[in-house]
C-alpha cells in the first residue's frame, strides 16, 4: 500500500492507494501542539476501515509521503526560530540588512511609520571572514582559518543553534565554504550547520544569503520534528520508506529535508497542482485553475498548457526565500475565517482564523467568534448530524449566537448575516484568482476550475459563477486534495549553476561542464534512496533574458546531452517564442543572456490509474437520502431541497441544482443555475445551465 498525509491548519488528511488501484480517503482534526498526535488518529482510522490494528496496517505500507507545510512556514511567521550565526566573507556582513533596498514589502515604500526590518541574525553574530572568491572562480584570498575559530569561540559563547555558511561567489568555487562547513561541524557538536552552496548554489548574493539563513532559522525545528515523526512512526510499526513534499512540488528524503530545511516552505500548497493537471487530463482540459478552500487558507494555482508554474520570487514574511518552488498563491479565506466589523461599519471575513482549535463556534469546542462554515450551516449548506461522516456534530444554536454578534450591530438578522459572510468570502477568492490571471495576460473564462478542499465544494460553483467559468471540477477526494496531488507527484529534486554569459561570450565547454555536474549530482543524490540511473528522467532547462531585463525567463526542454552552437541557436529562438508568448513582443535583435543553468531529475513513473465506478441503472433520484431547508435567495427565503447520498450516485447520473451532496469529507452544493454530472471516476462536474 501507498500512504499520503497532509498536516493542514485544521485537519490532517490521509489518502491509501491499496493494491488492487483503489483510494481510500480520511480525516481527523489536526493536533497542533503536536502533529504527529492527529497523523496517528488519521492512520489509526485507516487502520479500522482496512480492519487492522494500527501496527499490521503501517507494515502493510511500502511508501509513506507526509509534508510539514505549517511547521517552517509558522516557525518564520512567529518568530520561533533558531539562534542563527552566520559567516559571511570580509566586507559583506550587512548584505541581510541591507537587502538590496527592500524596506517594506507589504505597504508602500514611502510609509515612514513601517518599522525597520529586523534581520535574522543580530549583527553580533554576523561575523566576517578573510576569504576572497571572484566571479571567474579564482580564489584570491584563502580562507583564514583563524577567523572562523574565533567565529565558534563567539558562537558558543552565545549558544546559537544553528550557523549559516555564507561565501561570496561559493555558487562557482566551493572550496571556501565546504572548508568552513567541514570545520564547523567538527567543532560545533549538536548545532545545526548549513552553507550555501548546498541550500542555494546561484548568484545574487542576497537572496543566496537570505535563503540559507532562512534554512538555518528553521533546521532544528525541521529536523526535531522530522526525527520525532520518524521515531513515531516506527513505534507504530511503519517500516517502508518516507518521503516529504518540498515547496517545488517534487518528493524528497527526509535527509535532503534535513539538509536544505527551507524546502519543506510551502510544501503543502505545492501538491495540490500535480493533481489538477491528472484530473484535468482525464477531462482533456489543459487550462486549470486549481483552488483548494481549507479551514484556514485558499490555495490558488493558474496552470496553463499542463505546466505546473514555478517560480523564485518568494517571500515569507519579510524573509526572501529564493528557492524554486510551486506557484500558489493564497488569501486568508477558509471555513475557520472569522467575520469582524472594521472601523467603516463594513463586515469583512479573514484573515483571522479559527483554526483546529477551538475551530467554529459550531464545533461546541469554545469558539465563540462567528466563522465561515459557522454561516454556511446556518444557510443550510453543511449538515448538522453529518459533518466529517457525522464525527464532529455541529451546534446551530452557537453559530447563531456567534453570528449575532456581527449581525446586531449592523442590524440585521443571522440569515442576511450569514449570507453576507458568505458572499464577502467568496468575492475574496474570487479577486485573487483575478488577480493572478490577468497579471499574466489569461481570460479566467477559458479555464477549468478544480475545486479542493473539504470547504472548497460548498463555494466553488459560486465563485466560478462570480468569475464566468464554464466548468467546475469537484474530485472524489476533494476534501483530501492536497493529498490526492501527493500520489501523482514525482519523487526527484531540482538543481541550478548559475552561468552569467551573453551569448557573444557563451563557452560551451563551461555549460556543457556544468549540465554534467548536476547530473552526475542527481544521480548521487537519487542513487541514495534506491533510485537507479536507468529509473531517472532528467529535463534541463536555462533561465535567460535580454540583455539590460531585470527579469528572467526559464526556457524549457533543453535537449539532453552535448550542446553545440546549432542547439544554442535553437535555445535562443525558443527564449524569443516563450518571451512573446508571456509578453506579447519579443526582441530578436537584442543580445540573449544565459544566467542559470537548472536540471530536474526525477524517478521516472506512471500516471496514477484511478478505479471507475459503477454505471448508473437508475435516475439520481433514488440517491435522494432527505431534504432540508436551504437559503438559496433572501428574498425568496428558506426552501426545502433534495440532498443526495453521495455513496448513492452512480457514472451518468444528472442533478439539477438547487441540491446538495453529501460526502463523508465533505459536501457539495450545486446552485440553482447550475447542473451536476457524475462522471465515470466519481468527479462531480458542474456546469452552468443554459438560459
Amino acid at each position: 500500500m501507498k500512504c499520503c498525509t497532509d498536516v493542514g491548519g485544521t485537519f490532517t488528511d490521509c489518502l491509501v492507494l491499496d493494491d488492487d488501484g483503489q483510494v481510500h480517503a480520511f480525516k481527523s482534526p489536526t493536533t497542533p501542539a503536536d502533529p504527529t498526535m492527529g497523523m496517528t488518529n488519521v492512520l489509526q482510522k485507516a487502520a479500522r476501515h482496512f480492519r487492522m490494528e494500527l501496527p499490521e496496517f503501517m507494515s502493510n505500507v511500502r511508501l509513506l509521503i507526509a509534508h510539514g507545510t505549517t511547521l517552517s512556514t509558522n516557525a518564520l511567521l512567529t518568530g520561533k526560530i533558531a539562534k542563527i550565526g552566520l559567516l559571511t566573507t570580509k566586507g559583506f556582513r550587512d548584505t541581510l540588512e541591507m537587502r538590496r533596498g527592500f524596506k517594506n514589502i507589504r505597504t508602500s515604500r514611502f510609509n515612514v511609520f513601517v518599522p525597520p526590518y529586523k534581520p535574522l541574525v543580530p549583527r553580533t553574530l554576523r561575523r566576517p571572514i578573510d576569504e576572497r572568491t571572484i566571479h571567474t572562480g579564482e580564489i584570491l584570498t584563502p580562507l583564514n582559518e583563524a577567523d572562523v575559530h574565533a567565529a565558534i569561540g563567539i558562537f558558543k559563547e552565545e549558544k546559537v543553534e544553528a550557523v549559516a555558511i555564507c561565501f561570496l561567489h561559493s555558487y562557482i568555487n566551493q572550496t571556501n565554504e565546504k572548508r568552513a562547513l567541514e570545520i564547523c561541524k567538527r567543532e560545533l557538536n549538536g548545532v545545526y550547520i548549513t552553507a550555501s552552496h548546498e541550500v542555494l548554489p546561484v548568484y545574487r548574493e542576497y537572496e543566496r544569503f537570505s535563503t540559507t539563513a532562512v534554512s538555518a532559522a528553521v533546521g532544528p525545528i525541521t529536523a526535531r520534528y522530522l526525527n520525532s515523526l520518524q521515531a513515531k512512526l516506527r513505534e507504530i510499526g511503519f517500516k517502508g520508506t518516507l518521503y516529504m513534499v518540498s515547496g517545488g512540488g517534487l518528493v524528497q528524503s527526509v535527509d535532503e529535508s534535513v539538509r536544505r530545511a527551507a524546502s519543506l516552505i510551502n510544501s503543502g500548497p505545492a501538491a495540490a497542482p500535480s493533481g489538477a493537471i491528472r484530473l484535468g487530463q482525464m477531462v482533456g482540459a489543459k487550462n486549470l485553475f486549481s483552488v483548494d478552500m481549507g479551514g484556514t487558507s485558499y490555495d490558488v494555482c493558474l496552470i496553463h498548457d499542463g505546466e505546473v508554474p514555478a517560480t523564485d520570487y518568494n517571500w515569507v514574511g519579510d524573509e526572501r526565500v529564493a528557492m524554486k518552488m510551486v506557484d500558489v498563491p493564497s488569501v486568508g479565506a477558509g471555513g475557520g475565517s472569522l467575520a469582524w466589523i472594521d472601523t467603516l461599519g463594513l463586515l469583512r471575513v479573514g484573515p483571522q482564523s479559527a483554526g483546529a482549535d477551538p475551530g467554529p463556534a459550531c464545533y461546541g469546542r469554545g469558539g465563540t467568534q462567528p466563522a465561515v462554515t459557522d454561516a454556511d450551516l446556518i444557510l443550510g449548506y453543511v449538515p448538522a448530524d453529518y459533518f466529517l461522516g457525522g464525527e464532529i456534530p455541529l451546534d446551530r444554536e452557537r453559530a447563531e449566537k456567534a453570528i449575532r454578534t456581527v449581525s446586531e450591530p449592523l442590524g440585521i438578522d443571522v440569515a442576511t448575516a450569514a449570507m453576507t459572510m458568505f458572499t464577502t468570502v467568496n468575492s475574496l477568492m474570487a479577486d485573487k484568482m483575478t488577480e493572478i490571471s490577468t497579471k499574466r495576460g489569461h481570460d479566467v473564462r477559458d479555464f477549468t476550475l478544480v475545486v479542493g478542499g473539504g470547504a472548497g465544494p460548498v463555494h466553488g460553483a459560486y465563485v466560478a459563477d462570480l468569475l464566468e467559468i464554464p466548468t467546475v471540477i469537484i474530485p472524489r477526494y476533494a476534501a483530501t486534495y492536497s493529498a490526492f496531488g501527493m500520489l501523482n507527484m514525482e519523487v526527484g529534486r531540482n538543481f541550478a549553476r548559475s552561468l552569467l554569459l551573453r551569448k557573444a561570450f557563451l563557452d560551451l565547454d563551461r555549460v556543457n561542464q556544468q549540465f554534467g555536474e548536476m547530473e552526475e549530482e542527481a544521480r548521487q543524490v537519487l542513487g541514495e534512496i534506491g533510485i537507479a540511473p536507468e529509473n531517472t528522467t532528467l529535463r534541463r532547462s536555462i533561465e535567460m533574458r535580454y540583455l539590460g531585463q531585470f527579469h528572467e525567463l526559464e526556457v524549457l526542454d533543453i535537449p539532453v546531452g552535448k550542446l553545440g552552437a546549432a542547439e544554442i541557436d535553437q535555445i535562443i529562438e525558443s527564449f524569443h517564442r516563450r518571451h512573446k508568448a508571456i509578453f506579447t513582443f519579443d526582441m530578436p535583435k537584442r543580445e540573449v543572456e544565459f544566467l542559470n543553468l537548472q536540471l530536474k531529475a526525477t524517478l521516472r513513473h506512471e500516471p496514477l490509474k484511478l478505479a471507475e465506478i459503477a454505471s448508473a441503472s437508475g435516475g439520481a433520484d433514488q440517491a435522494i437520502k432527505r431534504r432540508r431547508p436551504i437559503l438559496w435567495n433572501l428574498a425568496k427565503g428558506y426552501e426545502e431541497t433534495a440532498v443526495y447520498d453521495g455513496d448513492r450516485l452512480a457514472a451518468g447520473h444528472r442533478i439539477d441544482g438547487p441540491a446538495i451532496v453529501e460526502e463523508a469529507a465533505t459536501t457539495v452544493v450545486i446552485p440553482p443555475n447550475y447542473v451536476c454530472a457524475v462522471d465515470k471516476i466519481k468527479n462531480y462536474i458542474l456546469s452552468r445551465k443554459s438560459s
